[in-house]
């Protein structure tokens, strides 16, 4: 880096890199001040709502979820579902008997299925909801797809099927408030969630999203019975490790009516229990590659690295280096210097998708750097194991 030609030459390319990549971020982010607002819950016990609740069916898939379900229960306890539907991949844990233990005194109907053995060409998450969707009742109206690891709250499914009939949504999914308690957690996961903001702009803004680029979140995702049978069910995402954007995007580009909701107020999760977890496994399908053509996702890890994992270390190396005074060297200062700043106030952006937070929360943007490095890792790799199956 001795040579100023190279060096020279190294920061026109930064130049090049980051320029176009910053426009695109401030276009994603111009529009989120015209996003749908969050959701709020609604009473499932009014009777005004009552008489014009449609029927749901609640799909769980289980594998080992013996120590999460019960929490996912009882906030499902009291929702406007016709039945739920636990489907059990063969867990070894106790889940299918702790599910045959409420199965009496449980308010709502609850079943429980074993699915078959997992064909080849399947990933399991996807084949637990195609068998969970092919046992729904026929006359249901809705199909819900909710995790294990979620803890739904009073009035999700009304608020949610409201807002979904109200705007006409075949498929839609809900973001989640996240509960993070360790303090590796609380310093990585908003970095990771951060990727997903720069690259499709906030939950809720419909302006963002073509055929192409639509997110979802299968935590929490509801589609009408009747676009779920046109599709098939989950066959289009079955070799997907992220099954709910490739089912979503697929449904686009078919004509369907796709949403992605701000639900921090009718839902929480607690998806991993460490920061370890955190990188290993949320990491691994962040990338989206499954759901996205192989130059969508050499461009997306371009973006970030442009404008999330760059900024902070060029910031503090042009700061300490002390390079001559150049035009080049001033504009990438203060562009790095912008794009810090803007990091910094997403911080406070996201706060509201947190349970709580800590000290290292505030620090998040300092993880930057490993989050884009997990994407980078992630868009070239296959996952072999997931949820503790073998691929």
């Amino acid at each position: 880096m001795n040579n100023p030609l190279f060096l020279t030459g190294f920061l026109i390319f930064l130049l090049l890199l980051q320029v176009p990549a910053t426009l695109v971020l401030l276009k994603r982010l111009s529009t989120a001040r015209d996003r749908t607002p969050p959701l709020l819950p609604l009473d499932a016990n009014d009777e005004a709502l009552a008489k014009q609740r449609p029927s749901v069916s609640i799909v769980i898939p289980t594998l080992n979820e013996v120590e999460r379900l019960p929490t996912c229960l009882e906030g499902l306890r009291d929702q406007a579902a016709k039945e739920i539907i636990v489907v059990d991949s063969r867990s070894q844990d106790g889940t299918p008997e702790y599910v045959q233990k409420l199965q009496p005194d449980f308010p709502i109907p609850l079943k429980l299925i074993t699915d078959d053995p997992l064909p080849e060409g399947w990933v399991g998450r996807p084949w637990a909801l195609h068998t969970g969707f092919l046992h729904t009742d026929p006359t249901s109206e809705w199909i819900l797809g909710i995790d294990a690891d979620t803890f739904p709250q009073k009035g999700l499914v009304t608020s949610f099927v409201q807002q979904a009939t109200a705007e006409n949504f075949d498929i839609v999914s809900l973001s989640p408030k996240f509960i993070l308690k360790t303090a590796g957690e609380q310093w990585l996961q908003p970095a990771l969630l951060i990727t997903l903001i720069y690259r499709f702009g906030a939950t809720g803004d419909r302006d963002q999203f073509t055929e192409d680029r639509v997110m979802a979140n299968g935590q929490c995702f509801l589609s009408k019975r009747t676009k779920l049978v046109e599709l098939n069910g989950y066959e289009l995402a079955k070799s997907s490790f992220c099954d709910d954007v490739t089912l979503a995007r697929a449904a686009a580009q078919k004509g369907a009516k796709v949403g992605f909701l701000d639900g921090a107020a009718l839902m929480q999760v607690r998806m991993y229990n460490s920061m370890q977890e955190t990188w290993k496994e949320w990491g691994r399908s962040l990338d989206l590659k499954d759901a996205s053509t192989p130059s969508q996702t050499f461009a997306d890890c371009l973006l970030l690295t442009a404008v999330q994992g760059l900024p902070i270390p060029l910031l503090i190396a042009l700061s300490i280096g002390q390079p001559a005074p150049s035009l080049i060297i001033n504009t990438l200062f203060w562009l790095n210097a912008f794009l810090v700043l803007i990091r910094c106030l997403l911080v406070f952006g996201i706060r509201t998708s947190y349970t709580e937070v800590g000290f290292w929360f505030w620090l998040s943007p300092l993880a930057d750097p490993f989050a884009v490095i997990r994407i980078w890792i992630s868009a070239f790799t296959k996952p072999k194991s997931w949820r503790g199956r073998i691929y």
